[in-house]
């Protein structure tokens, strides 16, 4: 059985690295917080909201059918493991998990999207996003958002737009460095230890 101590254990391909030596997904370094032998964890290159990180294969594989069975072990004990870390340590006041799969030059990939009540807040604020109400058929449409909403929300004004909104909390950076500590092996053996 596999578990999150024996993942953080295994040896890693070369860092940044495909298990297949292809390098579909080019990860800066700066933004990789962990990496497994069939997984690498980093933050959202393109993102300016700290803690919006990417989970993705280091196989060459669009589909869950094409990975090989122990990638597949290791992705469900990493995806419950990033979210409890991320939900502990950053306190979102949700935090979404998806799999989108729109560019097939990219390898099989998850996106964790962290909704700070600053976020939500911000959304509430921005009046183009109003226009969204017109699509709600119940009074609940214009009083609450969705995971749909805010997803628009966050990847528009946080990786699109020119003039990025005020970010509140510890910075990119801080949150690489402190989820890098987090997930470190040493650390994480520490932690299977105290939760047993």
């Amino acid at each position: 059985m596999l578990d999150l101590e024996s993942i953080v254990a295994t040896p890693l391909a070369p860092f940044g690295s495909f298990a297949n030596g292809h390098r579909p997904m080019d990860i800066a370094p700066r933004f990789i917080i962990h990496e497994t032998a069939h997984w690498i964890l980093n933050h959202h290159m393109s993102s300016a909201l700290p803690g919006y990180l990417v989970l993705g294969t280091r196989h060459n594989a669009n589909s869950l059918s094409d990975l090989p069975e122990q990638a597949l072990v290791e992705m469900g004990v990493l995806l419950a493991s990033i979210q409890k870390t991320l939900q502990a340590e950053l306190k979102p006041k949700w935090l979404y998990i998806s799999r989108f799969g729109h560019d097939p030059r990219f390898p099989i990939h998850f996106h964790y999207i962290p909704v700070y009540q600053w976020v939500e807040d911000q959304f509430w604020e921005d009046e183009r996003y109003r226009l969204l109400e017109n699509f709600g058929t119940s009074a609940a449409a214009r009083t609450l958002t969705d995971g749909a909403e805010m997803t628009l929300f966050i990847w528009r004004e946080f990786g699109e737009n020119s003039q990025l909104p005020a970010i509140e909390g510890p910075s990119i950076d801080q949150v690489i460095d402190h989820l890098r500590t987090c997930f470190n092996p040493v650390n994480q053996r520490l932690r299977l230890q105290v939760d047993r």
